[in-house]
């Protein structure tokens, strides 16, 4: 008798010494604090997609870590995404967003000294939104010269002026595939757009509900004239025309496509390197989880940004595809 109750004591004993090495990433996550690195400054739709994932992920990934944002702006997110391949920790303890447009930059040009990554090897964690339910358009001002499409490709009259945030981000390399393959007359800067000292910008249909919702309402100062980044219209504004329509050539349409693919992955998130693979898959998870959360999911409605998520697997099949 004596001899079967030590045996089950000790059975207790290491089944409570399983149990307490039962989750080495609740272990390590307990008590530490998670930096998201952002991209981008305060207030733009990249700072808000990181906000509202701070702000309901914890409570998904093992130990409960807490979140803090860290804005990172600088050369249309190139210096974050830098920063995070480069410079952040490889433990799972930082990750961030940054533009979508990221890693086609790096594999269309090699030679880029500013490029100090390479996309395929980013420890990623998904992206918030494929696209699904958002789209990037070209906005005007009402008052703006131009008016129609016919209006932009008037050569003899006066160009649409528009805003970017700029060098290397879509809002910079968009204006160019307007004007060299839809043949628009446009000319892009970086000013002010509602202080009328600039006439429209490229943005995301997303960005502009959360951030600026009165300028597309009937009597509101902006119109959409064209949508990019989708194969087929918004649903939202069928009257306007898709840049793939717009496009004179089969050459101009099929760069038009490749220049689209990252939408697919509109708000991708990503760690560095060499995260360990049970702090990455709970990472993913905890990204994934959080995107079914209602708090989050209600916050995301009131904000008016597209949620309509993918892991980290399917964010690089998606680069493998670009």
């Amino acid at each position: 008798m004596l001899l079967m109750r030590f045996a089950a004591a000790l059975m207790l004993v290491t089944g409570a010494a399983v149990a307490a090495q039962a989750d080495p990433v609740e272990d390590f996550y307990k008590g530490k604090t998670i930096t998201m690195i952002v991209s981008y400054g305060p207030g733009g739709g990249y700072d808000t997609y990181g906000r509202i994932l701070a702000q309901h992920m914890s409570k998904y990934i093992p130990g409960k870590p807490n979140i803090i944002i860290n804005n990172m702006p600088g050369a249309g997110s190139l210096k974050g995404a830098n920063y995070i391949y480069n410079v952040a920790p490889k433990d799972g303890t930082a990750f961030g967003i940054f533009a979508r447009n990221i890693p086609l930059i790096a594999m269309l040009d090699k030679t880029d000294q500013n490029v100090q990554f390479d996309p395929a090897k980013f420890t990623w964690i998904g992206s918030s939104s494929s696209g699904e339910n958002d789209a990037y358009v070209l906005i005007a001002r009402k008052d703006a010269k131009n008016k129609t499409i016919e209006d932009l490709r008037r050569k003899d009259g006066p160009p649409l002026i528009l805003g970017s945030t700029g060098e290397g981000t879509s809002s910079d390399a968009w204006p160019v595939v307007l004007r060299d393959m839809l043949g628009f007359n446009i000319k892009n800067i970086y000013l002010a757009m509602e202080r009328g000292e600039i006439e429209g910008r490229t943005t995301g249909i997303s960005s502009v509900k959360s951030n600026k919702p009165e300028w597309l309402r009937p009597d509101g100062i902006m119109h959409v004239l064209v949508v990019m980044g989708r194969k087929t219209r918004y649903p939202e504004l069928p009257h306007v025309p898709t840049a793939r329509e717009l496009a004179t050539s089969d050459k101009d349409r099929a760069l038009i496509e490749v220049l689209e693919l990252p939408y697919a992955m509109s708000r991708p998130f990503a760690a560095p390197p060499g995260v360990p693979k049970d702090r990455s898959d709970a990472l993913v998870k905890a990204f994934m989880e959080t995107h079914q959360d209602p708090g989050y999911l209600k916050d995301a409605e009131k904000l008016k940004v597209d949620i309509s998520p993918i892991d980290g697997n399917e964010v690089r099949e998606r680069i493998e595809s670009i």
